[in-house]
């Protein structure tokens, strides 16, 4: 994932700078591995050291990880399937340690398709015409900061994300119901921020930031 050999090399998340590093059955990857990913997705690069020598490489990427509600893959479906305790179901998801949770930004909870979703036609729009408005909102950023939201940090998040009154009453809220760390409360912000972009609006309003609170839902539960 990392390097390998004696002499550090570039490994698949160095391959994937970016790019997209998709890892699926995210809970199965050794524990060592994931806490790893930590330093990569805060700073966009990986430092290496081995007997011989030491090396930084490069490591800005887009983590997509899936991974399902628990160990036999049934939990919360409405066939009752799942025979999970729900001690079992905590151990599994305790895999995924807080800190690299709070480092992913969008948690969105994906339920099973029935038959009839599976056989007709897709809903929503094409993917040309997200794609164009996403380009139209990354422009948008450039125009006003110079980078993405991704990358804004410290003094610029104040800058750029900061909400209207009734959008920072809401991150209150959150943050004392949810007991968000400061890492995530200015992830939530940076989302909220994109998300208004999208939406072509200037500022931050309460409705961005309810909606970028709402794609945490694995803190949450």
């Amino acid at each position: 994932m990392f390097t390998g050999g004696a002499t550090p090399r570039p490994g698949e998340i160095s391959l994937a700078h970016h790019g997209v590093l998709f890892l699926d059955e995210l809970p199965e990857f050794d524990r060592r591995v994931l806490e790893a990913l930590r330093e990569p997705l805060e700073s966009g690069r990986i430092h290496i050291s081995r007997a011989a020598r030491q090396a930084e490489f490069p490591a800005r990427f887009q983590l997509v990880a899936a991974m399902n509600p628990c160990m036999c893959g049934y939990a919360g479906d409405s066939s009752g399937r799942c025979r999970c305790t729900p001690d079992q179901i905590a151990r599994y998801r305790s895999r995924l340690s807080g800190p690299l949770l709070d480092r992913i930004d969008l948690q969105i909870e994906v339920p099973a398709l029935d038959a009839a979703a599976l056989q007709g036609a897709p809903d929503g729009e094409s993917s040309a015409l997200v794609r164009s408005r996403v380009r139209v909102a990354h422009e948008r950023q450039l125009a006003r900061q110079g980078k993405s939201n991704a990358l804004l940090a410290g003094k610029e998040i104040d800058r750029h994300c900061t909400p209207d009154a009734e959008g920072r009453k809401l991150a209150t809220q959150a943050i004392d119901r949810l007991r968000l760390s400061a890492r995530a409360y200015h992830r939530v912000l940076r989302v909220a921020r994109s998300i208004a972009d999208l939406a072509g609006s200037v500022g931050v309003g309460a409705a961005h930031v309810a909606e970028a609170i709402q794609y945490r839902r694995f803190a949450r539960d």
